[in-house]
């Protein structure tokens, strides 16, 4: 029975990062930086929040509810899967803000925000996400991951996306030191969507390169000069106002697209 629930989960998992990746892409072209940029803290073309998102989603609608009620019971249901949502997205944001110096999505010009991680409007969207999935899709997230544990054979793929991801965070957390390092010293928290529309425009303004969507840190001019000319332009990074003055840090400027200055310990 425990070899089934891990299954299941990670098949969840699975399913719900790859989805999740999709549609954040869709999502960044056409409303947001209106450019195709691999989002994430990953390379790969999965997002574990959302690999956790379905999972939850699918355990919560599992859970026995009765008030008499078949309005009432899928209003509590519902409910549950909302806050739940919330929360992981609050968490996930919190440690990468806090931990890392990183934000991985920033909510701060949205109404009623909190830390720039949540905010009304997409606590919104995370309801009407919950409601569709136990109105709508649930069933059939319930025989797909039946379908799985009945097909042991497509276990290998399950296990190869594992193993890359594996492979992937190991790679993403030596970048996101290196990142942090510039971070604490410079006392900022990098955008890492701006941080990546950065990189992809001076790429493209300097006519060097088209720049790569699947690494889309990669760039001849090593991390350090990136990241210095992501802090000088304003497009890209605001300045935390309640910094007290001592602690205010002046960006340096940034540094030519052919200049192989700035590669210091941040890019070995």
């Amino acid at each position: 029975m425990i070899v089934k629930y891990l299954l299941t989960a990670a098949f969840l998992f699975f399913v719900g990062s790859v989805l999740g990746w999709c549609i954040e892409v869709v999502f960044r072209r056409c409303f947001t930086a209106k450019k195709w940029i691999n989002p994430g803290f990953l390379t790969g073309p999965y997002l574990p929040l959302y690999g956790f998102g379905l999972a939850g989603l699918y355990a919560i609608a599992q859970i026995p509810v009765s008030t008499g009620s078949a309005a009432g019971d899928a209003a509590i249901v519902i409910a549950i899967m909302t806050a739940a949502m919330v929360l992981i997205e609050y968490v996930a944001g919190l440690i990468f803000i806090k931990g890392l110096k990183i934000k991985l999505w920033d909510y701060t010009d949205r109404w009623g925000n909190i830390q720039g991680i949540i905010c009304p409007l997409f606590s919104f969207l995370w309801l009407l996400v919950s409601a569709f999935y136990y109105l709508v899709i649930d069933r059939f997230v319930v025989g797909a991951a039946a379908w799985f544990v009945d097909n042991m054979p497509f276990a290998f793929v399950v296990g190869f996306f594992f193993g890359v991801l594996i492979i992937d965070l190991a790679h993403s957390i030596d970048l996101t030191a290196k990142i942090k390092r510039f971070a604490d010293e410079r006392h900022i928290v990098v955008s890492f969507e701006k941080l990546k529309e950065s990189i992809k425009d001076g790429l493209e303004k300097a006519g060097k390169k088209k720049a790569s969507f699947v690494f889309p840190f990669r760039s001849a001019r090593g991390m350090t000069a990136n990241l210095e000319e992501y802090t000088a332009n304003s497009r890209y990074h605001r300045p935390n106002a309640k910094k007290k003055p001592d602690e205010a840090v002046s960006a340096k400027p940034p540094v030519a697209p052919d200049s192989d200055a700035g590669k210091d310990s941040y890019d070995n």
